[in-house]
């Protein structure tokens, strides 16, 4: 059983990513913007049908203060469809090398769980990896991502996508959740993997009421000595609380997200960048 106790702290929590020689300050929190390639990603409002109106949103997430770009091309919400690696690589790739075309200053993250999708991506442009199956849905991506010295986005989640949702039992949520991300950390420490981002994986092989046990205890996390991102955005934590539909949770998810950065959250991955920035920017106003 993996120890939680600090001092056996894996990483030493950086405050650059070397994303491709380009280095990004995570002295304040960024904000990272979905862009997703598929049909049937949870909110409908983030569905994009093409490389153009990719870079369209992508000029736009920009303007409003994006730091990074997310490109999935696989939805992950539970229960959604199988994509082959094929397809998954025809519906991300041209929108990659489109928008690093046109915003070539711009850090592209890739959103998959595939090591050769992954590596075509990285080959396109692509500068980050956001692997939500921790390493655990393809065995040959930790050494894809030593190989290629990207950052990397560790996230928690248990099964598929397809099964996930029956895998929430726990003795305790977040000693657990800690725990089998410390086992994966070990194996990226042995293969000399220098830029590390967790992510508690909420929604992922968690329950509503899972996902607010996380949040309460999100600075836990940091125990790991790395940086933290949280995936909020208008997920089902927020919406089914409300009772509304993920159009109007908006408001929700900024509170949720509020939160998060409260707790030490370093990244924001999120549909709606203007307005997390807005929050960050007066959260910084705010400290001593």
């Amino acid at each position: 059983m993996p120890t939680l106790e600090a001092k056996d702290t894996l990483f030493k929590k950086n405050s650059t990513l070397n994303c491709r020689g380009k280095l990004l300050s995570l002295e304040v929190p960024l904000v990272m913007g979905i862009l997703n390639l598929t049909p049937d990603s949870f909110f409908p409002g983030s569905r994009l049908s093409s490389a153009e109106e990719a870079v369209r949103k992508a000029e736009q997430m920009l303007a409003d203060g994006a730091d990074m770009l997310d490109i999935g091309g696989y939805s992950t919400r539970p229960g959604a469809a199988e994509v082959s690696a094929q397809e998954e690589q025809d519906r991300i790739l041209p929108a990659i090398e489109a928008i690093h075309r046109s915003f070539p200053e711009a850090i592209i993250s890739v959103d998959t769980f595939r090591a050769d999708v992954a590596e075509a991506s990285i080959a396109a442009g692509a500068h980050i990896i956001n692997d939500v199956g921790g390493g655990l849905l393809d065995n040959t991506m930790f050494e894809t991502i030593a190989r290629l010295q990207v950052p990397y986005i560790l996230m928690h989640m248990r099964g598929t996508p397809q099964t996930m949702a029956s895998l929430t039992k726990y003795d305790n949520l977040v000693v657990d959740v800690l725990s089998e991300l410390q086992v994966q950390l070990a194996k990226l420490q042995q293969l000399g993997v220098r830029d590390v981002i967790l992510d508690p994986g909420f929604g992922f092989a968690k329950t509503v009421e899972q996902n607010f046990e996380l949040l309460r205890h999100m600075e836990d996390f940091r125990i790991l000595g790395l940086p933290v991102l949280a995936g909020l955005s208008r997920k089902s934590m927020v919406y089914k609380s409300l009772g509304i539909h993920q159009a109007d949770a908006l408001t929700g998810t900024i509170a949720v997200n509020t939160v998060a950065l409260m707790k030490g959250a370093d990244i924001l991955r999120v549909h709606d960048v203007k307005e997390t920035k807005q929050t960050i920017i007066l959260l910084e106003k705010t400290k001593l």
